[in-house]
């Protein structure tokens, strides 16, 4: 058994994730790693509910808003970072926490990833003009036609899953799920992944709450400001689009809110389903003491 671990604090939107790994960094002595793919750029805070500063002050957090959304960072870069970042802190300490709710990050992480080959913007370009200009059923009969084994796994409502598989059978002329499958896990620590959950009723009462917060903090002030860059994917995120929607004069400032709450709920839910698939984890009640915790440990 690897005497180094990572502790995997996961759970959905609102569940309380932040404070658990604040906790226990604080009973470990050690530090956090976050793999919110969302917390990473310096213009989005309130919208990613990026811890605060009095948070980030209690334990040292790494990967929180440390580059710009216009410098973009992608699944391949964190991975490599964030293992390099492990060797350094696993010298000095026995323990990691890391935390959020980006389930692929996390699991590139732990698992590792598959290798691709390299692909060229202007092809991925191509690919994002065509969904703007044709819709998104474009890349979905793309996909079909190139690689039906992914079609039938992948989540067809999502344009940037659909872009990069096309992209990679596109450049190597071979389907995108050829090159699933030949990840390999780093060897230098083990993981515990710990879920938090909610009873849904209360937890959907919760992301209503915080999406009320986010208001009062100034969310919309905030999305304003990020509207002349509403093409990035970065901000291809719940709690934006809606705004940019608004500001499009699609929506009502009512509806606006009222689509940011019920899109919050739904991508929980797929949350909750991406964790689902783990094995070997501590469930951990939404709210339990870190003393709970720790004697589950």
């Amino acid at each position: 058994m690897n005497s180094k671990q990572l502790l995997y604090v996961a759970g959905p939107t609102a569940s309380g994730k932040t404070t658990l790994a604040i906790a226990l960094a604080k009973h470990f002595k050690t530090e956090i790693i976050s793999c919110d793919s969302r917390q990473f750029y310096k213009e989005m805070s309130i919208g990613t509910a990026v811890p605060s500063p009095e948070e980030l002050a209690a334990v040292p957090h790494h990967f929180i808003q440390q580059r710009s959304i216009q410098n973009p960072y992608n699944l391949g870069d964190f991975q490599r970072e964030a293992l390099e970042l492990l060797k350094k802190i696993f010298k000095t300490k026995d323990k990691v926490i890391m935390v959020g709710g980006s389930g692929m990050y996390a699991d590139a992480l732990i698992d590792g990833l598959d290798h691709f080959p390299k692909v060229d913007s202007p092809l991925r370009n191509e690919l994002q003009k065509q969904a703007e200009e044709k819709g998104i059923i474009t890349l979905q009969q793309l996909l079909k036609k190139h690689d039906p084994s992914y079609y039938q796994k992948v989540d067809l409502e999502n344009p940037h899953r659909l872009i990069r598989a096309l992209e990679i059978c596109l450049t190597s002329g071979k389907p995108y799920s050829s090159f699933l499958g030949n990840k390999q896990a780093p060897d230098f620590f083990s993981t515990q992944k710990l879920v938090i959950q909610w009873e849904r009723a209360v937890l959907y009462e919760r992301i209503n709450l915080r999406v009320d917060q986010m208001l009062e903090q100034g969310l919309e002030e905030e999305a304003k400001n990020l509207y002349p860059f509403k093409k990035i994917n970065a901000l291809q995120t719940v709690g934006y689009q809606e705004w940019f929607a608004h500001f499009d004069g699609t929506n009502s400032r009512e509806t606006t809110i009222e689509e940011i709450k019920k899109n919050t709920r739904r991508y929980a839910k797929r949350q909750i389903t991406w964790f689902k698939k783990y094995s070997d984890v501590i469930l951990i009640n939404g709210g339990s003491p870190i003393e709970d915790v720790l004697m589950k440990l």
